[in-house]
């Protein structure tokens, strides 16, 4: 709903075909008082426009307007805080199930304090796409696809049937059941729209498709000129809820693209040069926004591959303006007709419509990149920032095999596997999947992989015995086009057989490798490679038995489970060997633009996308078969594993009480640089020997029907024992050792972080938790900031933060504070065994306000430290205060 004052008299009306719709136009608010606003970004014309459209006088304001025309002559530099209102929600399941578990919780704590629980509802459409919860269990077969989904559905009905409940209980929420694909490519292809319509009191208001996403990965939809970004579920929940979503208003990097691509380069070996060369740049918290004629011949997926990976260049967003390349998507993918002439006529109405001719807009700074200049690449072995030529690929495994892993000498190391007729070594390729949404959402890719899996396979070549193989299509899209072109029978005879639709071995969701494999790797030690088309691949996160883990285009991943092994050097050496024994080199099975091309005219149809969505809410006969429990407030099952009424609003009373300082904390880990949120709440499988596996085994669950983190996310007491327990954290309170662990002080004894946790808990002793640069990076899990809450700790201290997670900390009542330039932990010389007190949290809080920490050393010394309080903002000074945000809004809607 808009509530606008129209300050600057920009709301007109528009007409397309027999339509009228209302609208809030940017060139009469330029003539009306915001003088240059044609020359920003065109991510920026989207915030200006939202902001017209919500002024109220109060969470938004005519100054507030006035700041992004001001851009212009600041760039970003001048901190001032909007209000974005998006125009939706989108949510997987990881994330989704504990959001909605939220909702519910807070039907019950509104009954408690005398309220409506019907005000408790998304005001804003909400989807939830489930496609975190199918694992890899099998693969390699033609039965895979069948066993995984009956698995899947066999490990999860609480979750599914609380989700179904969930569907029926809120308005405004749509379930997209399994098997569809992943949200960012069901998003890409049917949720989004680009412009964005609602009626309100027989007015039709048309505006930008805007949303925040419970994924990091949201910004793929970037691509379509869809602005949106990946929030903590905390966040989301409150954009939900109606809560705008506080923001300073960004810098924006232009990134100018030119030229082509050159023949043998892919849309992946382009992003992995993009993601290094803006990491290098430094662009967190930034917007990115790709102009220049390099646009021109760039295909719609090939943008999206680019903006999905947002995350890992660290932007908030990586966006492209809407143009005709947007129009032949929306077209392609059985838009419907009246939504893509608004599209056009819309943009081209608010100067948000790209051409050749259009000015360059003015950017905070620019970078360029000559797409000519691009080379075949892999990212690894461990951050999608480290991108390798595929020419040094054989030698960059090799320097990382001597330093990283320290196994200096042992590059020809190989072992026996027991009871096969094969040996193992470093740098095999033990795991080769084509998954995630980055790359299953691009067709030339997609088909590049399947046209030379034909050519290989013509030529009598495999894929090597160790290599458990899989392809999990982003959407069933994907499936139809692969099976109508044949091409997937061609990647069936390498082993890259379905395995199931959804996020699979990009998050962890990879399944074991086969027992003797797993035996041979752990017993000697060996440094093995997974080789996947995906955006991720931190230590510890593909898979517990893989040590490094390289991000590829789907054709190089099949390439890779031809040869077998990073120490071949792809460009140079065989892939393998003919029927007749001669040597085939990749160049020999390379797929050229033009058979690529060909696939995609043929088999990429409006139809299809139009048969494949069809009913797209409905799901199979296992999502149907699911009994649906009624009612406006969740059952709860007391023996449930899965889900669980969470304690955030236990004895919660109508007035917040006072928040307090932080004294005599003890610290609860020492961490380095690039903390990851899958080091600080893990996804993937669980361990048994962990205090997250003991918790289920005490509840009478078997190791087998453990399942993963991210699909117990809905019970508090798994997820708070998983935090901080990621087999790669090192907490340098025990020398750098890997695992959960810390030392309990006074005593000296080392604990699981849990347990320890839970003993100073008793002893009613608060913690903090130091750390170095880029704290929280990774993907915008919740349970991050959630469970480090459950823990019991008040202040999380480190030299930087990333954007989600110092938002998702403030939102669970945690104080993310930040020392000053040119100081650390390390700096300080603190050991862990420490006496921490915070003082200024009391009182007049304000935004970024310096606070001063005192601690004392064991030998009874004292330091006393200025810290950056990283409360960003007003509203989220308003959120601690209440000790989250979730309070807050509970309170509010009470009130």
């Amino acid at each position: 709903m808009t509530n606008s004052l129209d300050s600057f008299k920009s709301r007109k009306t528009l007409k397309v075909g027999d339509k009228t719709y209302e609208y809030f136009s940017l060139p009469d608010a330029e003539k009306n008082g915001l003088p240059g606003i044609s020359q920003l970004p065109f991510s920026l014309k989207v915030l200006l426009e939202n902001l017209l459209r919500f002024e109220d006088g109060r969470s938004v304001t005519a100054d507030d307007i006035r700041s992004i025309a001001d851009w212009l002559n600041n760039r970003g530099k001048a901190e001032r805080e909007i209000a974005f209102r998006p125009a939706r929600v989108l949510m997987q399941d990881f994330t989704g199930v504990p959001a909605v578990v939220d909702l519910a919780a807070m039907r019950d704590a509104v009954t408690a304090l005398g309220g409506d629980p019907t005000k408790i509802n998304p005001l804003v459409p909400v989807d939830l796409v489930i496609d975190h919860s199918v694992v890899v269990d099998f693969a390699g077969n033609p039965t895979a696809l069948q066993k995984n989904v009956d698995r899947e559905y066999e490990q999860n009905q609480e979750r599914y049937r609380f989700l179904r409940w969930g569907a029926s209980a809120f308005e405004n929420f749509r379930v997209v059941p399994p098997g569809t694909g992943i949200c960012h490519q069901v998003n890409l292809e049917y949720l989004a729209q680009t412009v964005w319509t609602k009626k309100d009191g027989g007015v039709e208001t048309a505006y930008p498709d805007t949303l925040v996403g419970t994924d990091s990965h949201t910004t793929m939809v970037n691509g379509l000129g869809v602005l949106g970004w990946g929030v903590g579920g905390i966040e989301a929940e409150a954009a939900m809820l109606g809560q705008p979503i506080s923001m300073l208003i960004p810098e924006v990097i232009g990134f100018r693209l030119t030229g082509k691509l050159k023949p043998g380069v892919t849309a992946t070996d382009l992003v992995l040069t993009v993601t290094q060369m803006l990491r290098k740049k430094g662009v967190v918290g930034k917007f990115v926004e790709f102009f220049g004629a390099g646009l021109n011949s760039m295909s719609l997926a090939d943008r999206a591959t680019i903006a999905n990976m947002a995350p890992e260049y660290g932007a908030t967003c990586g966006f492209f303006p809407v143009d005709a390349e947007t129009v032949n998507y929306l077209t392609t993918s059985a838009r419907k007709d009246d939504r893509i002439a608004l599209v056009q006529e819309y943009s081209k109405a608010q100067g948000m419509w790209r051409t050749e001719a259009t000015a360059d807009p003015v950017f905070t700074d620019t970078l360029e990149l000559d797409l000519g200049d691009v080379e075949p690449s892999l990212a690894g072995p461990k951050r999608p920032q480290d991108r390798v030529v595929l020419a040094a690929a054989k030698e960059g495994f090799r320097a990382a095999l001597e330093g990283e892993f320290k196994k200096p000498g042992e590059a020809g190391k190989r072992v026996a596997v027991t009871g096969k007729d094969f040996e193992v070594g470093h740098g095999d390729v033990v795991i080769a999947a084509i998954t995630s949404c980055t790359n299953t959402s691009n067709p030339s890719v997609m088909i590049g992989a399947g046209l030379l899996a034909r050519k290989a396979a013509a030529k009598g070549l495999t894929s090597k015995p160790w290599v458990k193989t899989s392809l999990a299509p982003g959407s069933q899209v994907v499936a139809e086009y692969l099976e109508k072109s044949g091409l997937q029978t061609d990647l069936d005879a390498l082993g890259f057989n379905l395995v199931g639709f959804g996020c699979t071995t990009c998050i962890g969701n990879s399944g074991p490798l086969a027992e003797e494999i797993s035996e041979a790797v752990n017993k000697n030690d060996l440094v093995v490679a997974a080789v996947l088309s995906g955006n991720r691949n931190f230590e510890g996160r593909v898979n517990p038995d893989v040590k490094a883990n390289y991000l590829a285009s789907p054709p190089l991943v099949v390439a890779y489970a031809i040869a077998g092994n990073m120490q071949v050097d792809l460009t140079r050496e065989p892939l393998g060997y003919d029927r007749d024994g001669k040597p085939v080199y990749l160049k020999d099975v390379w797929p050229s633009k033009e058979e690529i091309d060909a696939v995609i005219e043929e088999f990429i149809t409006r139809k299809v996308f139009q048969t494949k969505y069809a009913d797209v809410f409905a799901g199979d006969a296992n999502w149907q078969a699911i009994e649906v429990t009624k009612g406006l407030t969740y059952s709860w099952q007391g023996t449930s594993t899965y889900v669980q009424n969470p304690p955030y609003f236990v004895g919660m009373e109508r007035e917040p009480k006072p928040v307090k300082d932080v004294v005599n904390a003890r610290v609860l880990g020492l961490f380095l640089d690039s903390i990851t949120t899958d080091h600080i709440s893990p996804a993937g499988s669980i361990k048994a020997a962990s205090p997250a596996g003991e918790y289920l085994r005490d509840h009478q669950v078997r190791p087998q029907d453990f399942n993963q983190y991210g699909t117990r996310r809905g019970n508090h007491e798994v997820m708070m024992r998983g935090t901080f327990a990621n087999i790669r954290i090192k907490n340098q309170m025990l020398g750098g050792k890997e695992g959960g662990l810390t030392i309990h002080y006074p005593g000296g004894e080392e604990l699981p972080i849990y347990t320890a946790a839970m003993k100073y808990k008793d002893e009613g002793v608060p913690l903090v938790v130091f750390a170095g640069k880029e704290y929280g990076t990774g993907s915008s899990r919740d349970w991050a900031a959630k469970g480090t809450t459950l823990l019991g700790v008040r202040a999380v201290i480190a030299q930087s933060f990333e954007r989600i997670h110092r938002s998702n900390l403030v939102g669970m009542g945690v104080v993310p504070l930040q020392f000053k330039d040119g100081e650390s932990w390390q700096s300080l010389g603190l050991k862990g065994d420490e006496i921490v007190t915070i003082k200024g949290i009391e009182g007049d809080l304000k935004p970024r306000q310096i606070m001063q920490a005192e601690i004392v050393k064991s030998d009874g010394s004292k330091l006393a430290v200025d810290l950056i309080c990283r409360i960003d903002t007003l509203d989220e000074i308003d959120y601690f205060r209440n000790g989250g945000i979730l309070p807050y809004v509970l309170r509010n809607l009470v009130a």
